[in-house]
Protein backbone atom coordinates (compact mmCIF):
# COMPACT_ATOMS: atom_id res chain seq x y z
CA UNK A 1 0.00 0.00 0.00
CA UNK A 2 1.32 3.56 -0.59
CA UNK A 3 0.39 6.74 0.18
CA UNK A 4 -0.71 9.75 -1.90
CA UNK A 5 2.11 12.30 -1.43
CA UNK A 6 -0.46 15.11 -1.77
CA UNK A 7 -3.33 13.49 0.56
CA UNK A 8 -1.32 11.94 3.17
CA UNK A 9 -1.35 8.69 4.68
CA UNK A 10 -4.83 7.27 4.71
CA UNK A 11 -7.62 7.47 7.32
CA UNK A 12 -9.73 4.76 9.18
CA UNK A 13 -12.60 4.74 6.51
CA UNK A 14 -9.96 4.12 3.59
CA UNK A 15 -8.01 1.90 4.86
CA UNK A 16 -10.50 -0.35 6.03
CA UNK A 17 -11.56 -0.62 2.18
CA UNK A 18 -7.96 -1.30 1.18
CA UNK A 19 -7.58 -4.09 3.12
CA UNK A 20 -11.33 -5.37 2.12
CA UNK A 21 -10.49 -4.77 -1.56
CA UNK A 22 -7.23 -6.76 -1.05
CA UNK A 23 -4.79 -3.69 -1.52
CA UNK A 24 -3.48 -3.93 1.51
CA UNK A 25 -2.27 -6.11 4.16
CA UNK A 26 -2.88 -5.35 8.16
CA UNK A 27 0.93 -7.01 8.53
CA UNK A 28 2.17 -4.48 6.73
CA UNK A 29 -0.53 -1.53 7.82
CA UNK A 30 0.84 -2.17 11.49
CA UNK A 31 4.83 -2.69 10.54
CA UNK A 32 4.20 0.86 9.50
CA UNK A 33 2.60 2.48 12.06
CA UNK A 34 4.93 0.37 14.78
CA UNK A 35 7.86 1.88 12.78
CA UNK A 36 6.56 5.02 12.86
CA UNK A 37 5.71 5.37 16.34
CA UNK A 38 9.49 4.18 16.53
CA UNK A 39 10.95 6.70 14.35
CA UNK A 40 8.85 9.88 16.48
CA UNK A 41 9.38 8.09 19.97
CA UNK A 42 12.32 10.91 20.76
CA UNK A 43 10.46 13.62 19.05
CA UNK A 44 6.83 13.75 19.14
CA UNK A 45 6.64 11.09 22.12
CA UNK A 46 2.97 10.48 21.89
CA UNK A 47 2.87 6.88 23.18
CA UNK A 48 3.46 5.46 26.67
CA UNK A 49 3.16 2.11 26.19
CA UNK A 50 3.67 0.19 22.62
CA UNK A 51 2.10 -2.81 22.28
CA UNK A 52 4.73 -4.51 19.06
CA UNK A 53 3.80 -8.18 19.76
CA UNK A 54 0.16 -8.26 20.40
CA UNK A 55 -0.48 -6.19 17.89
CA UNK A 56 1.51 -7.87 14.80
CA UNK A 57 -0.50 -11.08 16.35
CA UNK A 58 -3.71 -9.30 15.74
CA UNK A 59 -2.60 -8.25 12.21
CA UNK A 60 -1.83 -11.39 11.42
CA UNK A 61 -5.08 -13.16 12.34
CA UNK A 62 -6.72 -9.72 10.57
CA UNK A 63 -5.17 -10.98 7.88
CA UNK A 64 -6.29 -14.76 8.12
CA UNK A 65 -9.96 -13.69 8.66
CA UNK A 66 -9.60 -11.24 5.45
CA UNK A 67 -8.40 -13.98 3.63
CA UNK A 68 -11.40 -15.97 4.74
CA UNK A 69 -14.11 -13.48 3.38
CA UNK A 70 -14.69 -12.01 6.88
CA UNK A 71 -15.93 -8.04 7.09
CA UNK A 72 -16.21 -5.68 9.95
CA UNK A 73 -15.84 -2.39 9.86
CA UNK A 74 -12.34 -2.27 11.28
CA UNK A 75 -10.84 -5.19 10.37
CA UNK A 76 -7.36 -5.21 10.52
CA UNK A 77 -6.94 -1.25 11.01
CA UNK A 78 -4.56 -0.19 13.36
CA UNK A 79 -5.54 2.48 16.29
CA UNK A 80 -4.43 3.82 19.42
CA UNK A 81 -6.38 4.38 22.92
CA UNK A 82 -5.63 6.79 25.26
CA UNK A 83 -3.59 5.59 28.90
CA UNK A 84 -6.72 6.02 30.75
CA UNK A 85 -8.50 2.60 28.97
CA UNK A 86 -7.68 -0.73 30.41
CA UNK A 87 -6.12 -2.38 27.13
CA UNK A 88 -5.45 -6.37 28.21
CA UNK A 89 -2.06 -7.08 29.33
CA UNK A 90 -1.15 -3.96 29.73
CA UNK A 91 -1.08 -1.33 32.84
CA UNK A 92 -3.31 1.46 32.91
CA UNK A 93 -1.13 4.69 34.67
CA UNK A 94 -3.29 7.39 33.61
CA UNK A 95 0.12 9.72 33.01
CA UNK A 96 0.94 8.44 36.74
CA UNK A 97 4.78 7.19 37.81
CA UNK A 98 5.34 4.11 39.22
CA UNK A 99 4.76 0.68 38.66
CA UNK A 100 0.86 -0.65 37.87
CA UNK A 101 -0.55 -3.69 37.77
CA UNK A 102 -1.09 -5.38 34.32
CA UNK A 103 -4.68 -5.09 33.53
CA UNK A 104 -6.50 -8.75 32.54
CA UNK A 105 -9.30 -7.48 30.55
CA UNK A 106 -9.83 -4.83 28.20
CA UNK A 107 -11.98 -1.91 28.76
CA UNK A 108 -15.88 -1.93 27.58
CA UNK A 109 -14.59 0.62 24.48
CA UNK A 110 -11.57 -1.79 23.66
CA UNK A 111 -13.54 -4.57 23.76
CA UNK A 112 -15.94 -3.21 21.04
CA UNK A 113 -13.04 -2.01 18.74
CA UNK A 114 -11.18 -5.29 18.71
CA UNK A 115 -14.77 -7.14 18.15
CA UNK A 116 -14.98 -4.66 14.85
CA UNK A 117 -11.43 -5.96 13.92
CA UNK A 118 -9.10 -2.93 15.00
CA UNK A 119 -5.58 -3.96 16.33
CA UNK A 120 -4.58 -2.46 19.22
CA UNK A 121 -1.27 -1.00 18.67
CA UNK A 122 -0.63 0.69 21.93
CA UNK A 123 -1.72 3.78 24.70
CA UNK A 124 -0.85 6.90 24.28
CA UNK A 125 0.36 9.51 26.50
CA UNK A 126 -1.82 11.41 28.96
CA UNK A 127 -0.52 14.29 31.84
CA UNK A 128 -1.84 12.89 35.47
CA UNK A 129 -5.13 11.79 35.68
CA UNK A 130 -6.19 14.31 32.52
CA UNK A 131 -6.38 17.30 34.94
CA UNK A 132 -4.36 19.80 32.09
CA UNK A 133 -4.47 21.28 28.63
CA UNK A 134 -0.66 19.79 28.38
CA UNK A 135 0.40 16.82 28.15
CA UNK A 136 3.63 16.36 29.75
CA UNK A 137 5.01 14.67 33.16
CA UNK A 138 8.00 12.92 34.93
CA UNK A 139 6.43 9.32 34.01
CA UNK A 140 7.00 10.07 30.36
CA UNK A 141 7.88 13.06 29.50
CA UNK A 142 6.91 15.97 26.95
CA UNK A 143 4.11 14.69 24.18
CA UNK A 144 4.79 17.82 20.99
CA UNK A 145 2.56 18.92 18.78
CA UNK A 146 2.73 17.26 15.42
CA UNK A 147 2.61 20.78 13.47
CA UNK A 148 5.22 22.26 15.69
CA UNK A 149 7.55 20.21 18.49
CA UNK A 150 8.04 23.43 20.37
CA UNK A 151 4.52 23.60 21.58
CA UNK A 152 1.77 21.47 23.41
CA UNK A 153 -0.43 19.42 21.63
CA UNK A 154 -2.96 20.06 24.41
CA UNK A 155 -4.54 17.82 26.73
CA UNK A 156 -5.12 15.27 28.02
CA UNK A 157 -5.79 13.39 25.24
CA UNK A 158 -2.41 14.84 23.78
CA UNK A 159 -1.04 11.86 22.86
CA UNK A 160 -3.63 10.27 20.68
CA UNK A 161 -4.04 13.84 19.19
CA UNK A 162 -0.26 13.95 18.19
CA UNK A 163 -0.44 10.09 17.08
CA UNK A 164 -3.72 10.72 14.61
CA UNK A 165 -2.10 14.54 13.37
CA UNK A 166 1.39 12.76 12.77
CA UNK A 167 -0.23 9.72 11.22
CA UNK A 168 1.15 7.06 13.12
CA UNK A 169 -2.47 5.81 12.98
CA UNK A 170 -5.02 6.98 11.90
CA UNK A 171 -7.61 7.17 14.87
CA UNK A 172 -7.41 7.00 18.50
CA UNK A 173 -10.02 6.74 21.54
CA UNK A 174 -9.46 9.65 23.87
CA UNK A 175 -11.30 11.14 26.85
CA UNK A 176 -13.03 14.11 27.94
CA UNK A 177 -13.81 15.55 31.08
CA UNK A 178 -13.05 19.06 30.49
CA UNK A 179 -12.31 19.74 26.95
CA UNK A 180 -9.57 16.80 26.85
CA UNK A 181 -10.57 15.34 23.07
CA UNK A 182 -11.84 18.47 21.93
CA UNK A 183 -8.77 20.95 22.97
CA UNK A 184 -5.91 18.60 21.54
CA UNK A 185 -8.20 18.20 18.44
CA UNK A 186 -8.61 22.02 18.30
CA UNK A 187 -4.44 22.74 18.50
CA UNK A 188 -3.45 19.61 16.31
CA UNK A 189 -6.35 20.16 13.53
CA UNK A 190 -8.02 16.97 14.14
CA UNK A 191 -12.16 16.65 14.26
CA UNK A 192 -12.89 15.49 17.94
CA UNK A 193 -16.46 14.47 19.56
CA UNK A 194 -16.90 14.15 22.73
CA UNK A 195 -20.28 12.00 22.74
CA UNK A 196 -23.39 12.52 24.98
CA UNK A 197 -22.57 10.84 28.40
CA UNK A 198 -22.67 7.56 28.26
CA UNK A 199 -22.93 6.99 24.55
CA UNK A 200 -19.45 4.60 24.80
CA UNK A 201 -18.73 2.74 27.92
CA UNK A 202 -16.84 3.78 30.65
CA UNK A 203 -16.44 0.64 32.07
CA UNK A 204 -15.44 -1.42 34.18
CA UNK A 205 -16.06 2.35 35.82
CA UNK A 206 -19.68 2.25 35.67
CA UNK A 207 -19.05 6.11 34.91
CA UNK A 208 -15.87 8.70 35.17
CA UNK A 209 -14.89 11.01 37.14
CA UNK A 210 -18.50 11.49 38.64
CA UNK A 211 -20.27 11.70 34.78
CA UNK A 212 -17.98 14.76 33.84
CA UNK A 213 -15.80 12.25 31.68
CA UNK A 214 -16.61 10.64 28.15
CA UNK A 215 -14.58 8.44 25.59
CA UNK A 216 -14.02 9.64 22.38
CA UNK A 217 -12.43 9.58 19.21
CA UNK A 218 -10.12 11.99 17.40
CA UNK A 219 -9.40 11.69 13.54
CA UNK A 220 -8.63 13.75 10.61
CA UNK A 221 -11.93 13.46 9.28
CA UNK A 222 -15.74 13.62 9.85
CA UNK A 223 -16.25 10.14 8.63
CA UNK A 224 -13.41 8.98 10.69
CA UNK A 225 -14.32 9.97 13.82
CA UNK A 226 -17.65 8.77 13.50
CA UNK A 227 -16.88 5.09 12.35
CA UNK A 228 -14.78 5.17 15.38
CA UNK A 229 -17.25 6.58 17.65
CA UNK A 230 -19.99 4.18 16.40
CA UNK A 231 -17.76 1.39 16.62
CA UNK A 232 -16.80 1.95 20.56
CA UNK A 233 -20.33 2.83 21.22
CA UNK A 234 -22.53 0.93 23.46
CA UNK A 235 -23.47 -0.38 26.87
CA UNK A 236 -23.25 -2.74 29.34
CA UNK A 237 -25.55 -3.81 32.35
CA UNK A 238 -23.32 -1.75 35.00
CA UNK A 239 -23.22 1.41 33.21
CA UNK A 240 -24.78 4.41 35.08
CA UNK A 241 -25.75 5.94 31.71
CA UNK A 242 -27.36 4.51 28.97
CA UNK A 243 -28.50 6.89 26.01
CA UNK A 244 -30.57 6.01 23.38
CA UNK A 245 -28.82 4.55 20.45
CA UNK A 246 -28.45 7.16 17.75
CA UNK A 247 -26.01 6.21 14.14
CA UNK A 248 -23.47 8.75 14.07
CA UNK A 249 -21.65 7.69 10.69
CA UNK A 250 -25.08 7.45 8.79
CA UNK A 251 -24.91 11.45 9.59
CA UNK A 252 -22.11 12.18 7.43
CA UNK A 253 -22.71 13.54 3.92
CA UNK A 254 -26.07 13.82 5.08
CA UNK A 255 -28.02 17.56 4.37
CA UNK A 256 -28.19 18.84 7.72
CA UNK A 257 -30.77 21.93 6.23
CA UNK A 258 -31.04 25.28 6.65
CA UNK A 259 -29.78 25.41 10.64
CA UNK A 260 -30.37 28.55 13.22
CA UNK A 261 -26.48 28.78 14.34
CA UNK A 262 -25.59 30.58 17.85
CA UNK A 263 -22.10 32.19 17.63
CA UNK A 264 -21.07 32.41 20.92
CA UNK A 265 -17.67 34.04 22.56
CA UNK A 266 -18.80 34.27 26.16
CA UNK A 267 -17.65 31.88 28.58
CA UNK A 268 -18.87 30.92 31.97
CA UNK A 269 -18.05 32.56 35.24
CA UNK A 270 -15.15 31.27 36.80
CA UNK A 271 -13.52 34.40 38.80
CA UNK A 272 -10.26 34.36 36.80
CA UNK A 273 -9.06 36.66 34.11
CA UNK A 274 -9.55 35.18 30.64
CA UNK A 275 -9.86 37.04 26.97
CA UNK A 276 -10.02 35.36 23.40
CA UNK A 277 -6.95 36.01 21.62
CA UNK A 278 -8.02 37.87 18.65
CA UNK A 279 -6.64 35.82 16.24
CA UNK A 280 -8.81 32.21 17.60
CA UNK A 281 -11.68 35.29 17.74
CA UNK A 282 -11.01 35.53 13.87
CA UNK A 283 -10.81 32.52 12.90
CA UNK A 284 -14.28 31.59 14.56
CA UNK A 285 -15.77 34.18 12.76
CA UNK A 286 -14.62 33.42 9.59
CA UNK A 287 -16.01 29.92 10.19
CA UNK A 288 -19.41 31.39 11.24
CA UNK A 289 -19.42 33.29 7.63
CA UNK A 290 -18.61 29.98 5.79
CA UNK A 291 -21.31 28.37 7.71
CA UNK A 292 -23.83 32.00 6.68
CA UNK A 293 -22.38 31.25 3.32
CA UNK A 294 -23.63 27.53 3.28
CA UNK A 295 -27.16 28.70 3.99
CA UNK A 296 -27.19 28.64 7.59
CA UNK A 297 -28.90 31.58 10.12
CA UNK A 298 -26.04 32.53 12.04
CA UNK A 299 -26.27 34.87 15.38
CA UNK A 300 -24.23 36.43 18.12
CA UNK A 301 -26.07 34.35 21.40
CA UNK A 302 -24.78 32.84 24.21
CA UNK A 303 -26.24 30.44 27.06
CA UNK A 304 -27.11 31.00 30.32
CA UNK A 305 -24.35 29.92 31.80
CA UNK A 306 -25.95 30.66 35.37
CA UNK A 307 -23.56 29.16 37.99
CA UNK A 308 -22.46 26.27 36.42
CA UNK A 309 -18.60 26.44 37.48
CA UNK A 310 -19.72 25.90 40.69
CA UNK A 311 -20.81 22.16 40.18
CA UNK A 312 -17.94 21.28 38.18
CA UNK A 313 -15.30 21.66 41.00
CA UNK A 314 -16.49 19.16 43.37
CA UNK A 315 -16.70 16.55 40.53
CA UNK A 316 -13.58 16.96 39.04
CA UNK A 317 -11.57 17.11 42.08
CA UNK A 318 -13.49 14.23 43.97
CA UNK A 319 -12.94 12.38 40.48
CA UNK A 320 -9.25 13.15 41.18
CA UNK A 321 -9.06 11.93 44.82
CA UNK A 322 -10.59 8.56 43.63
CA UNK A 323 -8.14 7.93 41.02
CA UNK A 324 -5.36 8.65 42.99
CA UNK A 325 -6.19 5.81 45.44
CA UNK A 326 -5.34 3.88 42.58
CA UNK A 327 -1.66 4.79 41.99
CA UNK A 328 0.67 2.40 43.62
CA UNK A 329 3.21 5.56 45.48
CA UNK A 330 0.77 8.46 45.72
CA UNK A 331 4.23 10.47 47.02
CA UNK A 332 4.99 10.30 43.24
CA UNK A 333 2.45 11.85 42.09
CA UNK A 334 2.57 15.74 41.37
CA UNK A 335 2.22 18.69 43.91
CA UNK A 336 -0.47 19.60 42.45
CA UNK A 337 -1.98 16.41 41.61
CA UNK A 338 -1.84 15.57 45.06
CA UNK A 339 -3.49 19.05 46.07
CA UNK A 340 -6.48 18.35 43.35
CA UNK A 341 -7.19 15.09 45.67
CA UNK A 342 -6.83 16.86 48.94
CA UNK A 343 -9.58 19.42 47.34
CA UNK A 344 -11.94 16.60 46.19
CA UNK A 345 -11.88 14.92 49.49
CA UNK A 346 -13.36 18.15 50.90
CA UNK A 347 -15.98 18.50 48.43
CA UNK A 348 -17.11 14.97 48.13
CA UNK A 349 -20.24 14.01 50.10
CA UNK A 350 -22.83 16.59 50.42
CA UNK A 351 -21.24 19.10 48.19
CA UNK A 352 -20.74 16.40 45.87
CA UNK A 353 -24.02 15.73 45.79
CA UNK A 354 -25.45 19.31 45.78
CA UNK A 355 -22.99 19.65 42.93
CA UNK A 356 -24.74 16.75 41.16
CA UNK A 357 -28.12 17.35 41.78
CA UNK A 358 -27.82 21.14 40.17
CA UNK A 359 -27.16 19.47 37.06
CA UNK A 360 -30.46 19.10 36.18
CA UNK A 361 -31.85 22.43 36.78
CA UNK A 362 -28.70 23.86 34.77
CA UNK A 363 -29.77 21.78 32.03
CA UNK A 364 -33.37 23.31 31.80
CA UNK A 365 -32.14 26.97 31.97
CA UNK A 366 -29.21 26.29 29.58
CA UNK A 367 -31.13 24.46 27.05
CA UNK A 368 -33.07 27.19 26.49
CA UNK A 369 -31.25 28.44 24.39
CA UNK A 370 -31.74 24.81 22.02
CA UNK A 371 -35.62 26.71 21.91
CA UNK A 372 -34.13 29.64 19.36
CA UNK A 373 -31.29 27.68 18.09
CA UNK A 374 -30.44 24.26 16.77
CA UNK A 375 -26.57 24.43 17.66
CA UNK A 376 -24.03 26.86 19.05
CA UNK A 377 -20.47 27.73 17.36
CA UNK A 378 -17.93 28.80 19.93
CA UNK A 379 -14.22 28.71 19.96
CA UNK A 380 -12.71 25.62 21.57
CA UNK A 381 -9.75 27.47 23.34
CA UNK A 382 -9.45 31.27 23.80
CA UNK A 383 -5.72 30.94 22.42
CA UNK A 384 -3.54 29.03 20.16
CA UNK A 385 -1.15 26.19 21.58
CA UNK A 386 1.20 27.16 24.49
CA UNK A 387 4.74 26.72 23.93
CA UNK A 388 6.12 22.92 25.83
CA UNK A 389 6.98 23.44 29.76
CA UNK A 390 5.10 27.26 30.10
CA UNK A 391 2.60 25.32 32.32
CA UNK A 392 4.58 22.62 33.58
CA UNK A 393 6.29 24.36 36.35
CA UNK A 394 3.72 26.35 37.75
CA UNK A 395 2.00 26.24 41.19
CA UNK A 396 -1.20 24.30 41.78
CA UNK A 397 -3.04 27.66 41.80
CA UNK A 398 -0.69 29.44 39.20
CA UNK A 399 -1.80 26.26 36.68
CA UNK A 400 -5.38 26.42 37.23
CA UNK A 401 -5.37 30.36 36.49
CA UNK A 402 -3.27 29.53 33.49
CA UNK A 403 -5.56 26.49 32.25
CA UNK A 404 -8.89 28.34 32.39
CA UNK A 405 -7.34 31.52 30.78
CA UNK A 406 -6.22 28.98 27.34
CA UNK A 407 -9.09 26.90 27.78
CA UNK A 408 -12.57 28.45 28.83
CA UNK A 409 -14.56 26.96 26.57
CA UNK A 410 -15.05 23.59 26.57
CA UNK A 411 -15.88 22.76 30.34
CA UNK A 412 -19.68 23.57 30.67
CA UNK A 413 -20.46 20.67 28.22
CA UNK A 414 -18.87 17.99 30.41
CA UNK A 415 -21.29 19.14 33.23
CA UNK A 416 -24.23 19.21 30.84
CA UNK A 417 -23.06 15.63 29.22
CA UNK A 418 -24.63 16.72 26.16
CA UNK A 419 -22.44 15.92 22.58
CA UNK A 420 -19.86 18.82 20.73
CA UNK A 421 -17.72 18.28 18.13
CA UNK A 422 -14.35 20.14 17.51
CA UNK A 423 -14.15 21.03 13.79
CA UNK A 424 -10.56 22.19 12.43
CA UNK A 425 -10.68 26.34 12.06
CA UNK A 426 -7.56 27.10 10.54
CA UNK A 427 -3.62 28.68 11.47
CA UNK A 428 -2.39 31.30 13.35
CA UNK A 429 0.30 33.07 11.04
CA UNK A 430 2.73 31.17 12.72
CA UNK A 431 0.98 27.85 11.36
CA UNK A 432 -0.02 26.88 14.71
CA UNK A 433 -3.82 24.78 14.50
CA UNK A 434 -6.91 26.82 16.03
CA UNK A 435 -10.51 25.18 16.37
CA UNK A 436 -14.32 25.89 17.05
CA UNK A 437 -16.57 23.56 18.53
CA UNK A 438 -20.24 23.05 17.39
CA UNK A 439 -22.44 22.23 21.12
CA UNK A 440 -25.93 20.66 21.17
CA UNK A 441 -28.14 19.29 23.30
CA UNK A 442 -28.57 15.44 24.56
CA UNK A 443 -27.87 12.77 21.66
CA UNK A 444 -27.43 15.49 19.09
CA UNK A 445 -24.33 13.74 17.56
CA UNK A 446 -25.81 13.06 14.30
CA UNK A 447 -27.11 16.76 13.35
CA UNK A 448 -23.74 17.96 14.72
CA UNK A 449 -22.13 15.67 12.81
CA UNK A 450 -23.81 16.09 9.68
CA UNK A 451 -23.16 19.88 10.77
CA UNK A 452 -19.29 19.46 10.82
CA UNK A 453 -19.67 16.97 7.50
CA UNK A 454 -21.03 19.72 5.44
CA UNK A 455 -18.41 22.23 6.58
CA UNK A 456 -15.23 19.71 6.12
CA UNK A 457 -16.10 19.28 2.23
CA UNK A 458 -16.42 23.08 1.92
CA UNK A 459 -13.38 23.69 3.77
CA UNK A 460 -11.28 20.56 2.86
CA UNK A 461 -9.65 20.84 6.30
CA UNK A 462 -8.12 17.09 5.46
CA UNK A 463 -5.96 18.44 2.85
CA UNK A 464 -3.36 20.21 5.31
CA UNK A 465 -1.00 17.86 6.92
CA UNK A 466 2.33 18.61 9.40
CA UNK A 467 5.64 17.67 7.48
CA UNK A 468 6.15 15.16 10.69
CA UNK A 469 3.33 13.05 8.69
CA UNK A 470 5.55 12.39 5.90
CA UNK A 471 8.04 9.30 7.17
CA UNK A 472 11.51 8.81 6.68
CA UNK A 473 11.49 4.86 7.54
CA UNK A 474 10.12 3.76 5.04
CA UNK A 475 9.85 -0.16 5.40
CA UNK A 476 8.71 -2.21 2.15
CA UNK A 477 6.28 -3.79 3.95
CA UNK A 478 4.31 -0.57 3.78
CA UNK A 479 3.65 -1.18 0.35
Amino acid sequence: MTEDDTAGPRGLAAQARALADGEATSRALTERALARIEETRTTLNAFRRVCTDAALAEADAADAALARGERLPLLGVPVAVKDDTDVCGEPTAFGCPGEFPVKEADAEAVRRLRAAGAVVVGKTNSPELGQWPFTEGPAFGDTRNAWSPDHTPGGSSGGSATAVAAGLVAGALGSDGAGSIRIPAAWSHLVGIKPQRGRVSTWPDAEAFNGITVIGPLARTVEDAALLLDVAAGNVEGDLHRPPRVDVRGAVGRDPGRLRIALSTRTAFTATSKRLDPVVGSAVRALAERLAGLGHEVTEADPPYGPIGLTFVPRATAGIAAWSARAPDPALLDPRTRGAARTGKLLGGRVLRAARAAEAPLQRRIGRIFRDYDVVLAPTTATPPPRVGDLAALSGWQTDRAMIAHCPYAWPWNVLGWPGVNVPAGFTPDGLPLGAQLLGPANSEPLLVALASQLEADRRWYEHWPSSAWPTVNPSSAR
